[in-house]
């Protein structure tokens, strides 16, 4: 690491090795009491060093004394190297052997002069000195690098170490798989030393590199297959910004010297031809030798591959058609180890046989060129076309750099600058990288610079960065857009993309006025308005006045959703579903987006999937799931400076949680955050969201009054805020407020506003909302039925805080009228819930309303089947015997959905999901139950 700052921690004990160290101190044991040999073997950079080095710490700690020897390349050819570092430290033991034995040893070892020992003599010279030396304390010989040990030394070591029985001598060495040099193993035991497992890996790179970014350190685990080298190495070769995940990895990653040097000896000794062919196969990446054959013809085709099988550096497949690198690191060494003007070579050959397939030619055409050619960057720039159709966008603005390096100095360089500028921004999350991409293009050409494109790419940095700059974002866009010729072609994606970016600049300042600009232009939009830009004008604009006619579309666009979908799509479906309620229909396709994105896809739609699936699982009260998701999101976007995203959804998510929970510190601290960076950017959207989340902490602490005045700040009682699409998500909580405040006309009117806007026809949680407000407002003698007709909308239960909510209020007020039988099951409910989600304080109120019906904290029911009240278990028993909710509620003089409600409540406890169940699981309960 030279002497700047070290990128990873200190090396810490040995990980994932903990049965090879046992295995190998086991022997060093045994070899000190009888004697005895052990070879390890496994690939370079494997760690066989290490735990070498881990025995003989082990061995001297036990009393054993060391002898150490290393095969060293450049000393292969000097005879007795090895013997002579070996047995140096015993010449003063030599006077205790014979006559013709010291003879020997002193030859071999250039003590004497003399003719050359006889091998056996000498072999059983250097087995009496070990064993003599072992008679004052045992001995272990270790030798590293075997393979490069001296022809000499290897034969005489390799006779002794198979007679060193019951000696008090051990013999431990360490070679490649399948290099043993000169030695002679003769059935010697071999542990061969495996790659780290996966668990294993993972957590060595964690320990030594934990500030790598994930998707870093996922690529680098998979390029080093579990080799401890590599794992502790590649990260060394990477530049800060790659590291943290900011600057792309290079397709190949960079090789420190160290790696090199393990496969180095054995490409460096093969024959030019046959290097050239590795070159080729590592380029190509698909491995076929059909295209090999064609990029090398000759007298003798591939089969110059055959040095480098026997090298161990790549395998034929069995199907005979198709060559593989034995390690993704070789694959990089012999990249590494070749010249550009040979790797340029390699791509021109490769190109030539690749004209059917326009993408991977384009490729490697631009690899090969070695100055600006237009006609490559033309072919470069279709192929990012493709790509990014593909939804590879990462993809496609490494396509379009490489196709502006190769682009004269001019006005197309400066316009395929502003493309990478504008991807970067929208979709890869490449923002610190824009203004550098617009000054390059500025300086290749002004009207470029100024172009629609660039205007969309200066957007996007100027709101989403920490800049976050609203207004002029919006007056720079709106301003390009109202400069283009009308009326705007709608076949345009330049066009498409600016009007979409129009719409997140003004859904982000969250002010009515800047959306007239948005609809003046898509009204100006021919032939007609893209489907999805025009869903999401219908639900992200004004959802309360103009989401109702679009619906039926919604639904059709997100049951046509696939994994495979285009990501951009998919994002921007999930985006149409928000204020309609219908984002659990998309989450198998964002979820897709997000483990993309994880592998080191796009960063922009990853963020916008954390965002969108942890609303969900917030709203759908999987509230963990909700936390880790608000946690990535924000890790993420302070990866890659995305302040103004990390707000809206990871803070905001975060807020929350710690709202809905009770813990108002946090609340405060992060509603703080968000207003102050809002605030003086006019970000009004945060503003809002800040008021939100601390409206639910008011609630939830019971302070009504500071609830009510931050439920107004987004939309006043008895209206819903013009282009205020969040004033659909209070509802409830602006009723409730206002009720428990004594604004009882306020709340009434409120509910008023909302039924005559429809949005009950939105979804199930908007008609679950607005029903339990209109419940809540409602005198006592309307509100039971409007209570029921709540809480037995289809599919409430989706929505599991919202309903607890409804069945707490619902309660509270059961009680007041002292229906008591059934305030204790609709708060037994609430109470169950609020636990499940961890909203303690939530479940205290509903605890404490339990109490006032004169039950007691030590008979609050929990869950299981012991857990039916009295009137639950004979509901279950009617229902069982096949009656309707109207017959058992004639039977037992309560309503249909009240019986509704006492079933969907003891369906959990007896663990099932329909009426047929219920008669085996009323069998199985406890027999002193009736």
């Amino acid at each position: 690491m030279g002497g700047g700052t070290p990128i990873g921690k200190a090396p810490g004990p040995l990980i994932g090795r903990d049965d090879d160290l046992e295995y190998i101190t086991a022997f060093a044991d045994r070899a000190a009491v009888s004697g005895g040999a052990l070879l390890l073997s496994g690939e370079a950079g494997v760690g066989k060093t290490v735990l070498l080095d881990a025995a003989v710490a082990h061995a001297e700690t036990a009393g054993s004394r060391v002898l150490r020897a290393a095969g060293a390349e450049f000393e292969g050819e000097v005879s007795f190297a090895g013997l002579n570092q070996l047995l140096g430290p015993l010449l003063g033991q030599m006077p205790g052997l014979s006559t013709a034995y010291r003879r020997a040893l002193a030859v071999a070892l250039g003590v004497r002069e003399g003719s050359p020992p006889d091998q056996l003599r000498l072999s059983n010279a250097v087995l009496a000195l070990l064993v003599q030396a072992a008679g004052e304390r045992p001995v272990l010989v270790v030798v590293d690098d075997l393979p490069w040990l001296d022809r000499a030394s290897a034969v005489v070591l390799g006779v002794a170490a198979r007679r060193l029985a019951g000696s008090q001598v051990g013999f431990l060495a360490v070679s490649r798989s399948g290099e043993d040099g000169f030695f002679d193993r003769g059935g010697l035991p071999v542990h061969e030393v495996l790659p780290l497992s996966e668990a294993a890996a993972a957590e060595l790179v964690s320990d030594r590199f934990p500030a790598l970014a994930p998707q870093v350190s996922r690529r680098l685990l998979a390029e080093a297959q579990g080799n401890p080298l590599a794992l502790l190495e590649l990260p060394v070769a990477l530049s800060g910004m790659q590291r943290s995940g900011t600057d792309p990895l290079p397709v190949w990653l960079p090789l420190s010297r160290r790696l090199q040097t393990a496969f180095e000896s054995r490409i460096t000794a093969l024959t030019p031809r046959t290097r050239h062919l590795l070159l080729l196969a590592a380029l190509e990446g698909t491995g076929r030798l059909q295209t090999l054959q064609a990029a090398a013809p000759g007298p003798h085709g591939i089969d110059g591959l055959g040095p480098a099988e026997r090298a161990g550096l790549v395998r034929v497949g069995e199907s005979g058609n198709r060559v593989e690198f034995r390690h993704p690191l070789a694959r990089s060494a012999v990249v590494a180890l070749s010249t550009s003007a040979q790797r340029r070579r390699a791509h021109a050959a490769l190109a030539r046989h690749l004209a059917g397939e326009p993408e991977r030619c384009a490729w490697h055409l631009a690899q090969a060129a070695a100055g600006p050619d237009e006609r490559v960057a033309g072919l470069l720039e279709q192929a990012a076309l493709r790509i990014r159709q593909r939804g590879d966008a990462a993809g496609a603005v490494a396509a379009l750099l490489r196709a502006a390096d190769l682009t004269p100095p001019g006005a197309e360089r400066g316009r395929r600058l502003a493309e990478a500028a504008y991807l970067g921004a929208v979709v890869t999350g490449g923002l610190r990288d824009v203004p550098r991409l617009l000054d390059d293009a500025r300086t290749a050409s002004a009207e470029a610079a100024g172009s629609l494109v660039a205007s969309v790419a200066v957007a996007h940095h100027l709101q989403l960065s920490g800049d976050g700059d609203i207004d002029t974002a919006h007056r720079l866009l709106a301003g390009a857009i109202e400069m283009q010729p009308k009326p705007y072609d709608a076949a345009s994606d330049t066009m498409v993309e600016a009007l979409y970016t129009l719409g997140w600049v003004c859904y982000f300042g969250g002010r009515a006025e800047l959306w007239a600009p948005f609809h003046r232009a898509l009204g100006q939009l021919a032939p007609e308005v893209p489907e999805l830009l025009a869903l999401l004008s219908a639900t992200f604009a004004d959802p309360a006045r103009t989401a109702l006619p679009a619906l039926g579309r919604i639904d059709a666009a997100v049951a046509a959703l696939t994994e495979q979908a285009d990501p951009v799509w998919v994002a921007r479906v999930g985006l149409a579903c928000l204020f309609v309620d219908r984002l659990t229909g998309c989450r198998s396709a964002l979820w897709q987006i997000l483990r993309a994105g994880r592998d080191g896809g796009a960063v922009t739609l990853s963020l916008h999937a954390l965002s969108l699936l942890g609303l969900d699982h917030f709203m759908t009260g999987e509230w963990e799931a909700a936390q880790a998701l608000a946690e990535e999101h924000v890790s993420l976007c302070r990866t890659h400076n995305y302040r103004l995203l990390e707000l809206l959804g990871g803070v905001y998510l975060q807020a929350m949680l710690a709202a809905a929970r009770g813990d108002d510190a946090t609340a405060r601290t992060l509603t703080d955050q968000m207003t102050g960076w809002a605030v003086p950017r006019r970000a009004g959207l945060i503003v809002r969201l800040a008021a939100q989340a601390r409206t639910l902490s008011a609630l939830t602490r019971g302070d009504f009054e500071a609830a009510y005045r931050s439920a107004a700040t987004i939309t006043p009682t008895g209206e819903l805020a013009d282009h205020v699409p969040h004033a659909l998500w209070l509802t409830l909580d602006l009723t409730e407020a206002a009720v428990r405040t004594g604004r009882h006309a306020e709340a009434v009117a409120h509910v008023v506003a909302v039924r005559q806007a429809g949005v009950a026809a939105i979804s199930p949680r908007q008609a679950l909302s607005t029903g339990g407000a209109a419940a809540i407002a409602a005198p006592d003698h309307e509100a039971v039925a409007l209570f029921e007709q709540a809480l037995t909308v289809a599919g409430a239960d989706r929505w599991p805080f919202d309903r607890a909510r409804i069945q707490l209020a619902f309660g509270e007020r059961l009680r007041r009228t002292k229906a008591t039988t059934d305030a204790r099951a609709h708060l037994t409910a609430a109470l169950d819930t609020f636990q499940r989600l961890g909203a303690a304080p939530w479940a205290a109120r509903a605890g404490g309303e339990l109490r006032a019906t004169g039950l007691t904290i030590g008979h609050l029911p929990d869950a299981g089947p012991g857990s039916l009240t009295p009137q639950q278990l004979q509901i279950a028993t009617l229902a069982a015997a096949g009656l309707t909710n109207k017959q058992i509620g004639e039977r037992l003089y309560l309503s249909p959905r009240t019986v509704a409600t006492h079933l969907h409540q003891l369906f959990p406890k007896l663990g099932v999901t329909t009426r047929a169940a219920l008669r085996d699981a009323l069998a199985d309960l406890p027999p002193e139950r009736p």
